[in-house]
């Protein structure tokens, strides 16, 4: 992982305008009040050994991590903010604020800052939308308080 390079992206985002609809763009996909960034993409898992699986998973939690110590020392300590909740409350057909209820179907926690002077969350987490699928380490700006 380039930590460099993650960190510019978080950057940019935080300086970058919302959009007024929802769309892909060069890094992921942003919507009104959000951006969502892949910082770093692995191979998908159709056709690897048992254990390849779970060193990627704990690679990326550590790269996670690194990158969260970085942005620490920019903004203190981050916040642990389990998204299991939110899964469980969409489920239930409560009407929730994006990104939070999009991410909440493949990041099962986030690292979370507010980030005063640019008046945003950002967050950052692991996804995963099924066991053989990639996983990302994502960059998430975002407006909406977590719910």
């Amino acid at each position: 992982m380039d930590i460099a390079k993650c960190l510019t992206l978080i950057d940019l985002l935080c300086a970058r305008e919302f959009p007024a609809a929802y769309g892909r763009t060069e890094h992921g996909e942003s919507g009104p009040g959000y951006h969502i960034a892949a910082l770093q993409t692995s191979q998908d898992f159709w056709d690897v050994h048992d254990g390849e699986r779970e060193e990627t998973e704990a690679q990326y939690d550590a790269d996670r991590d690194a990158l969260a110590e970085r942005l620490g020392a920019r903004w203190g300590p981050s916040l642990h903010f389990s998204l299991y909740s939110v899964l469980d409350r969409g489920m239930a057909g409560e009407a929730l604020a994006e990104p939070w209820a999009g991410l909440s179907g493949h990041v099962p926690d986030v690292r979370l800052w507010r980030v005063p002077e640019a008046g945003r969350w950002v967050a950052l987490g692991v996804s995963q939308w099924d066991k053989e699928l990639p996983f990302q380490l994502l960059g998430i700006v975002t407006e909406s308080d977590p719910p």
